[in-house]
């Protein structure tokens, strides 16, 4: 699991993930991560190799096919995207219950 590259300018924050579940984003986990983006205020995208989609989105997420070993980069504007990164780094480290 990989949690790097963190930038925090104001309101906006950057991070960086690794899938590390063996099936990756499928249904499922995509539905998890659109769950808790859904639960913040603000513009919170997804970025996997310069492709940008809301999280907000199960269709964006899904589109993504991101497999295992995928770096995928959260960029967040919103006053509370700390505590969103926590959220995200805590299910990307459960393996999305997949394990």
């Amino acid at each position: 699991m990989r949690d790097s590259g963190e930038k925090n300018t104001g309101n906006n924050i950057s991070f960086t993930l690794e899938v590390s579940n063996k099936m990756g984003i499928h249904a499922r986990p995509a539905a998890m991560i659109v769950r808790i983006a859904s639960r913040f205020e603000g513009d919170i995208w997804v970025e996997k190799e310069g492709e940008n989609v809301n999280a907000k989105s199960i269709m964006g997420i899904m589109m993504l096919a991101a497999s295992k070993g995928t770096i995928l980069t959260f960029h967040v504007k919103s006053t509370n995207g700390d505590e969103f990164q926590r959220e995200m780094t805590e299910l990307f480290n459960s393996k999305f219950q997949d394990e």
